[in-house]
């Protein structure tokens, strides 16, 4: 296998695992939401009246697996109630093809994509607020810049909210992406971004995986994010990230962690291991985009289209498609350990007795670093 960074082992970082049955209820999800993140965080950060906001995953109007659990979110708003929290605001502004955001207005509509979703009224109900970043105007996005060095060539425009709060948590989902492989946490950072800034993610698309990563290295979310679950009793395994096929085992996981890579490696071995599962035809080119260099390019030019028009569409760069999901060629992760220290030397930490021995052990092997590709 060839090493193609030269990866080095970074720092330790522990991700938790709690099992949660297929069609948990709110009560055995709060136990999941509760059990995996007391398993890596006490939350010690959080001062009483802090605001939290939570970063869910809106792509579209469909139902989790293709968007967060309604569940999980609600479990998790509770619990930072709980221990404190004064303001808890969920938010996202959803994918081109459901909101089309632009100087002079906005058609679509976060909000109705929520409600559609099943979001809407269970985190109202749960205490928490909504911020869907396109109500606030084109003007209620501020820039910052991404590591020195990046693929940006401007600044990234993030929503206003985000200088309002004291901490985030991110909340993404498991699922395959038509264009990039694969869509988890880092890759949920889109979902700040105002319009201008996705047309150059989907424009400049050669380094669209490394520019993926780089922009979880503005200064607010280095400074602020605390925590990464993912409940992923369900998998979106092919296609994504609106559609594909869905495996809903008969025991999932809440996946949780204080570091986003590590968080990542977990969540793609999970995802990998649902993927080789589903059936053949559901991983061809037209079933499963990013196996196809073709389709995932020709995709990819239709989004920069509908953001830029035309001529955007036609002068978009080649993008580098994932034949197959795989956590050491994946080149959104590998960028990202680039950035932040190496390749994390996960400690898995099951959080009851019932996770099989076996599936840790596929955790722990698909997880760990290859001797072969470790620099020397």
């Amino acid at each position: 296998m060839k090493n193609p960074i030269d990866l080095r082992l970074g720092q330790s970082e522990t991700v938790s695992l709690s099992p949660v049955n297929r069609d948990p209820s709110p009560q055995d999800m709060d136990q999941a939401i509760r059990s995996a993140t007391f398993a890596v965080d006490q939350l010690d950060w959080l001062q009483r009246g802090d605001t939290v906001f939570i970063k869910p995953v809106l792509n579209s109007g469909k139902p989790y697996p293709s968007t967060t659990s309604p569940l999980a979110l609600t479990s998790m708003i509770r619990l930072l109630k709980e221990k404190g929290a004064g303001r808890v605001i969920v938010g996202d502004m959803s994918g081109v093809g459901h909101l089309d955001q632009r100087p002079e207005g906005c058609k679509g509509s976060s909000r109705k994509l929520a409600k559609s979703a099943g979001m809407l009224k269970p985190v109202l109900d749960a205490g928490a607020e909504w911020s869907f970043f396109e109500e606030a105007g084109w003007d209620s996005f501020y820039e910052e810049q991404p590591t020195p060095g990046s693929h940006w060539k401007r600044g990234i425009m993030l929503p206003n909210v985000l200088r309002e709060v004291d901490h985030i948590v991110s909340m993404p989902r498991c699922s395959r992406h038509a264009l990039l492989g694969n869509t988890l946490g880092i890759k949920s950072v889109v979902g700040y971004m105002r319009y201008d800034t996705r047309l150059e993610y989907h424009h400049a698309a050669k380094t669209i995986q490394e520019k993926t990563a780089e922009a979880n290295t503005v200064p607010t979310l280095l400074q602020k994010q605390r925590l990464v679950v993912t409940a992923a009793d369900k998998i979106l395994a092919t296609l994504g990230p609106d559609l594909g096929h869905v495996f809903a085992p008969q025991q999932g996981l809440v996946i949780a962690s204080r570091s986003m890579i590590a968080h990542d490696l977990v969540s793609l071995a999970w995802l990998m291991m649902h993927w080789r599962k589903a059936p053949w035809l559901n991983k061809q080119a037209l079933t499963d985009p990013s196996s196809s260099q073709f389709v995932s390019n020709m995709a990819n030019r239709v989004v920069a289209g509908i953001l830029g028009g035309w001529k955007y569409s036609f002068s978009a760069e080649t993008i580098k498609h994932s034949p197959l999901p795989d956590i050491w060629q994946d080149r959104t992760l590998l960028r990202a350990y680039e950035l932040m220290g190496g390749v994390p030397d996960i400690r898995l930490l099951p959080t009851q007795a019932g996770i099989p021995s076996q599936l840790l052990d596929e955790f722990a092997s698909m997880v760990a670093l290859p001797s072969e590709i470790r620099a020397a």
